[in-house]
C-alpha cells in the first residue's frame, strides 16, 4: 500500500506537531534535546508497524517531495554561508574527516570482534559496523547483497536494514543529549546572532511580519540554486562525477550569496532562514514516519549487543577525542552532536540533532557546513574504500569459524 504525496506530507506535519507537544509534556525529552521529528516520527512509524503486523499489509510512503525539501534546505544553508565561515570550517572539516576514518575503523573492529566472540562470521561484524551505521540503508542493502552472493552470508541484506534502522534511532536519541551535556558542562555559548523576524506579541500569540519583497527574493534565490544546481549536477554526471544533488545546490548558494555580498547587494536573509527551517522539519518528519520498524523485530541477541557497543564507542570517541580536537567550543559541541547522528544513522539525523541544539542554545553556521559536507560526500568515499580494503583481506579462514 503506497501512501501518496499529499497524505505523506500531511502525516509528516502531524508527526512534527505531535513531536513538539510530546517534548513539551515529557520533561526529559526537552531537557535532553531529543528532536521533535524523532519523538513524533517514531510514534507514527510505530503505529504504522502495528498496522502492518496486524493486517499483514506493507505500508510505504511516497517520498519524492522529501528529496526536494532536502535540496531546499541545503540551498538555504549555502545562501547563509559567508566566506569567513567557510574558511573557518575548512580546518574543522579536515580534522573531522580524519576522525571519521578513525570512527569507521573502530566501528568495523568493534563489530568484527563481537561477531568472532559469538562464533559468527566476521562479515557480520562489517554489516554491524560502518556498512550499515555510517553507510546507512542504501549501503547496507548494496553490500548485503554482495555478501549474500559472494560470501554465502545468509540474510545479510535484512540484517543490514535492521542495523541501519536501529542506528537511525540511536543516533537521534544519543546525539542531542551528548551535545547538550557538552554545552552545559563547558558553559558554552553561541557567538553568532540569530536574525529574528519582526513580530508582534499579544499574550501567548505571536504574529510574524514578513515583507513580500523579501519573501519573493528568497524564493528567487532558492529557485536559482535549484535550477543552476541541477544544471551543474547534469554536467558533472555526464563526465562521470557523481555528487548528491543537494550538494551542488548548496555550492551554488554559497557562490550566489558571496557574489551578492561582493557586489554590495543587501539581502534580507530572515525569510531564507524561515524557508530552511520549514523544509528541514518537513524533511525530517517524512524520514522518521517512513522508518521500517518491523525490520527491528529480529534485533535481539547479538544485534542488540553490537548496537549497544557501537553507541558506547561513538559516544566515548566524541566526548574524549572529537570535541577536544575541534577546540572545545560551542561549534565543536554542535558538530559533535551531528557527528554522532551521522556516524550511527545518517546525515539528516545529524542535522536534526544540531537543529535541536541550535534552536535552544543559538546558531552554529560552521556545524551546518561541516557535517553536511562530511556526511554527503567525504565519509561515503572513505567508507567504500575501507570496506573494499577489508574485503581484500582473506576472510576464508574466518568464515569457517562461524559453523
Amino acid at each position: 500500500m503506497l501512501i501518496n504525496t499529499p497524505v505523506t506530507a500531511a502525516i509528516a506535519i502531524i508527526a512534527l506537531w505531535l513531536g513538539f507537544h510530546i517534548n513539551r509534556k515529557v520533561g526529559f525529552l526537552h531537557t535532553y534535546n531529543i528532536p521533535p521529528a524523532v519523538s513524533g516520527g517514531l510514534l507514527i512509524s510505530s503505529l504504522v508497524a502495528v498496522i502492518e503486523a496486524t493486517t499483514d499489509r506493507e505500508i510505504r510512503f511516497d517520498l519524492q517531495v522529501r528529496d526536494l525539501l532536502l535540496i531546499t534546505f541545503f540551498s538555504t544553508i549555502g545562501l547563509s554561508a559567508r566566506l569567513r565561515q567557510m574558511l573557518e570550517g575548512g580546518k574543522a572539516l579536515a580534522i573531522l574527516l580524519g576522525l571519521a576514518v578513525v570512527l569507521l575503523l573502530i566501528q568495523n573492529l568493534t563489530g568484527t570482534l563481537m561477531a568472532l566472540a559469538a562464533g559468527e562470521s566476521p562479515l557480520l561484524g562489517l554489516i554491524g559496523g560502518s556498512v550499515s551505521l555510517a553507510g546507512g540503508h542504501g549501503t547496507a542493502i548494496t553490500w548485503g547483497q554482495l555478501f549474500e552472493e559472494h560470501f554465502d552470508l545468509t540474510n545479510a541484506s535484512s540484517m543490514g536494514m535492521t542495523f541501519a534502522t536501529a542506528g537511525l534511532i540511536s543516533g537521534g536519541l544519543i546525539g542531542g543529549p551528548v551535545g547538550a551535556w557538552l554545552i552545559r558542562r563547558n558553559n558554552l555559548h553561541s557567538e553568532e546572532r540569530t536574525p529574528e523576524l519582526p513580530h508582534i506579541e499579544s499574550g501567548q500569540n505571536i504574529t510574524y511580519i514578513i515583507e513580500l519583497n523579501s519573501v519573493l527574493t528568497a524564493v528567487l534565490l532558492i529557485a536559482l540554486c535549484f535550477a543552476l544546481g541541477a544544471t551543474v549536477y547534469g554536467w558533472l554526471s555526464d563526465v562521470g562525477i557523481r555528487l548528491p544533488a543537494f550538494l551542488t545546490a548548496m555550492f551554488l548558494g554559497i557562490l550566489l550569496t558571496n557574489g551578492l555580498e561582493l557586489c554590495r547587494i543587501n539581502i534580507d536573509y530572515r525569510p531564507i532562514q524561515l524557508a530552511g527551517d520549514l523544509s528541514l522539519q518537513l524533511f525530517l518528519g517524512m524520514s522518521l514516519i517512513s522508518l521500517p520498524l518491523l525490520s527491528l523485530q529480529g534485533a535481539f541477541g547479538l544485534i542488540s549487543l553490537v548496537m549497544v557497543m557501537q553507541a558506547i564507542v561513538i559516544t566515548l570517541l566524541t566526548i574524549f577525542v572529537v570535541f577536544p580536537m575541534l577546540g572545545r567550543s560551542y561549534d565543536a559541541a554542535c558538530i559533535s552532536s551531528g557527528f554522532i547522528g551521522m556516524g550511527l544513522g545518517a546525515t539528516p539525523v545529524g542535522i536534526a540533532n544540531m537543529n535541536a541544539l541550535t534552536n535552544r542554545f543559538g546558531p552554529s553556521p560552521k556545524a551546518y557546513l561541516v557535517i553536511p559536507l562530511l556526511g554527503a560526500f567525504f565519509i561515503d568515499i572513505a567508507n567504500a574504500s575501507l570496506v573494499q580494503l577489508l574485503l581484500g583481506l582473506d576472510y576464508r579462514w574466518m568464515t569457517t569459524t562461524s559453523h
